[in-house]
């Protein structure tokens, strides 16, 4: 167990990240689901990747912290800015480092939409059984997560994304 813990730890953080507010938020999905993939190791079909099936436990153990916590989480808005980005080439230059804090920056309901629907490929219809929501609000959060990005991206290339939020 401890071995599989620190072989997939790393991969495991990287998947976790992108759905909760805060380092220590993955911590406890990630430990939630290592307690559920010891517990389950004996239905992994071999034949399967293991990689594959212990993603899809920490999706799924992040979707519910959110279910559990929603009660919890604020919309907070951006302010809205009005910057021109004048080099095309801009967001080339992202780093992953940006991009991942510019995420952290969403609100939770948005990020864990945008995660679903941009990465996971889960339709706004399973999203919305998913967190128990409209699909139409699905459809909502992934729009404002998408402007709240690109509002990011212009505070980011004009020197304005420190302590913007």
């Amino acid at each position: 167990m401890e071995r599989l813990y620190k072989h997939f730890y790393s991969y495991a953080m990287s998947v976790a990240l992108r759905y909760a507010h805060s380092k220590d938020e993955a911590g406890e999905i990630i430990n939630d689901s290592f307690m559920k993939v010891f517990d389950k190791i004996d239905q992994h079909d071999p034949r399967k990747s293991l990689k594959a099936w212990l993603r899809r436990i920490i999706v799924n153990t992040a979707i519910d912290y959110y279910r559990k916590n929603v009660k919890h989480y604020a919309l907070m808005e951006i302010e809205k800015v009005s910057v021109e980005v004048k080099d095309e080439n801009a967001i080339d230059r992202l780093s992953a480092q940006d991009i991942m804090d510019m995420m952290g920056q969403l609100p939770d309901p948005y990020r864990v939409v945008f995660n679903l629907y941009e990465i996971e490929g889960y339709t706004h219809q399973e999203i919305g059984e998913t967190l128990g929501i409209p699909a139409s609000t699905s459809r909502t959060y992934l729009s404002r997560a998408k402007q709240k990005l690109r509002t990011l991206c212009e505070l980011k290339f004009s020197g304005k994304y420190e302590g913007a939020i």
